[in-house]
């Protein structure tokens, strides 16, 4: 099977917030789609072993924030890959609490919606949220939206581990390495280092082989350090 054919689908990039008992719960997101147009419903997906999971089941509502093109690392980071459970993921970030109670997150954001769930489907690793919206608002930020296909080629990311598109590490595809050195991975989020293109948002410029790297240059994506990335051809 061809496991890069999946990515020829069109997939937007979100952060879905949504309250627990305990705290805000929100992760990041790539599986977000309008079903209905009356009553207005948009579906998500959220794997299993997610704390937002229970969360959203708990409390019935989710938000979603349509992320744009110039999202921080920061903020990737932190929805996509944090793993602590215990951990508020949008301290730290502009929000605010919905109407329905759900937190929004505003930073990065282009527009967001806020929904109440009407129905759950078990799919197998994940659940499958239908929630009919009851606040939609377009912010006044002049960006494009986050796609998938721009977060992977541009910002050379993977999916993060819980997200329905995430593949095993051996079946992603290298990057073309122009320079005839070898590519390095990152074993938490997927990130490729390239020597060819460097990471000139980290200052490291094209032709910087693995080991010319400062010890201290960490993972662009999720903020792994250099000593924990492998060799991969």
């Amino acid at each position: 099977m061809n496991y890069d054919a999946f990515y020829a689908f069109s997939y937007g990039l979100y952060v879905v917030g949504t309250a627990g008992s305990d705290r805000l719960h929100g992760y990041i997101a790539n599986t977000a789609f309008q079903v209905t147009a009356e009553p207005p419903q948009i579906a998500i997906s959220c794997h299993k072993d997610n704390g937002s999971r229970k969360a959203i089941q708990e409390s019935g509502i989710f938000s979603i924030s349509v992320l744009h093109e110039d999202v921080s690392k920061e903020l990737v980071t932190v929805f996509g890959y944090q793993n602590d459970p215990t951990v508020d993921r949008f301290a730290g970030f502009s929000h605010m609490i919905g109407v329905t109670g759900a937190p929004i997150l505003l930073e990065d954001t282009i527009a967001y919606f806020e929904c109440r769930v009407v129905k759950s489907v078990d799919i197998g690793s994940h659940f499958l949220f239908i929630g009919q919206v009851e606040a939609a608002v377009e912010l006044k930020v002049s960006k494009e939206p986050m796609t998938y296909r721009y977060y992977r080629k541009t910002r050379k990311a993977a999916s993060p581990k819980n997200s329905p598109t995430y593949q095993a590490k051996d079946k992603l595809t290298p990057s073309d390495d122009k320079s005839g050195q070898q590519c390095w991975l990152c074993p938490s989020c997927g990130y490729i280092y390239d020597p060819a293109e460097g990471d000139p948002d980290s200052g490291i410029a094209p032709g910087t082989s693995y080991k010319e790297l400062p010890n201290d240059w960490i993972c662009p994506v999720c903020g792994i350090s250099k000593e924990s990335f492998i060799p991969y051809d």
